[in-house]
């Protein structure tokens, strides 16, 4: 099955600094052990435009997407925050080839339930390459990790409680969310 229930997509180049973020929040999120009916989905750099149209034509019942991504929206480096695609204006979350990306998002938005977790960067170095993200986004990524375990346990409950309480003893997640707005 190409999709499931729940598809969570990070998106990002990781050869531009800060805009790797969402790959790396993704590789975090590969090694937990989630539902069978979450699909965790590295959307790279072209793909987030291909994957969402796929997600409008797809006849899979996919209930809902989570969009792992950096976004300008004023904070501080490393601040994380929630957005919806009305959150974002048609036209104006475009990628690094300039392909709008909220046009599929809000054909979507009517039959799909979607959150996007964006990052605010401190450096994108695009067209330069600098691999690596700054100290401010690295950090942000186990709060981000903790963010979508607690949006798919308002989905699953207890089973998704019981994988963050463990990751939590881990020490994992001992970072909060704080930072985060809606």
């Amino acid at each position: 099955m190409l999709f499931q229930e729940i598809v969570i997509c990070g998106c990002g180049n990781p050869l531009f600094a800060d805009d790797g973020f969402g790959p790396e929040v993704v590789e975090e999120l590969k090694k937990i052990s989630l539902p069978e009916t979450v699909k965790v989905i590295d959307a790279g750099l072209g793909g987030p435009h291909f994957i969402f149209t796929l997600l409008d034509q797809s006849e899979e019942p996919v209930k809902k997407i989570i969009i792992i991504d950096i976004a300008d929206f004023g904070g501080n480096p490393g601040e994380i925050t929630l957005l919806t695609p009305y959150d974002l204006p048609p036209g104006k979350y475009r990628d690094a080839h300039s392909w709008d990306l909220a046009e599929p998002l809000h054909r979507l938005k009517d039959k799909i339930d979607i959150t996007i977790i964006g990052c605010q960067p401190k450096r994108v170095t695009a067209p330069d390459l600098e691999i690596g993200l700054s100290d401010e986004v690295a950090s942000a990524i186990p709060r981000t990790v903790q963010l979508v375990l607690k949006l798919l346990e308002e989905h699953y409950g207890t089973t998704i409680a019981d994988i963050r309480e463990e990751g939590e003893e881990a020490g994992r997640g001992k970072t909060t969310t704080t930072g985060c707005s809606s």
